[in-house]
């Protein structure tokens, strides 16, 4: 085998390579965001670090100050608080995404048709 023989055969190699691979080449998804349960697990865990902080930042304070469980109670209701408005501005923001989505697809298919 020549050189040349050798090279023509690994650039048709290549392009066969090449041609699998835009094959098998996986689709972007239409929706890129998030799933729906990727959605609620997301705010789940924001509602719950919110009350955990709150309940651990309580329990240290009444600890170190040996006092009753006021702290507990009022950080604990501070760090629901917290969970519910990162929570609430986490689903806003969803809202607006899938808006906005809505609107360019929409424009897609006006500017198609």
């Amino acid at each position: 085998m020549t050189d040349d023989d050798q090279k023509q055969r690994l650039s048709q190699l290549e392009e066969r390579i090449a041609a699998v691979k835009k094959a098998k080449k996986p689709e972007a998804r239409a929706d890129a965001n998030y799933s729906q349960g990727e959605l609620a697990w997301r705010m789940v865990i924001e509602m719950v670090s919110g009350l955990g902080i709150g309940f651990g930042i309580g329990y240290g304070l009444d600890s170190l100050f040996g006092t009753i469980p006021i702290f507990l109670v009022l950080f604990t209701l501070l760090g629901f608080a917290a969970g519910v408005k990162v929570m609430l501005r986490s689903a806003q923001e969803i809202q607006t995404k899938k808006l906005a989505a809505d609107a360019e697809n929409g424009a897609e298919k006006d500017e198609r048709d």
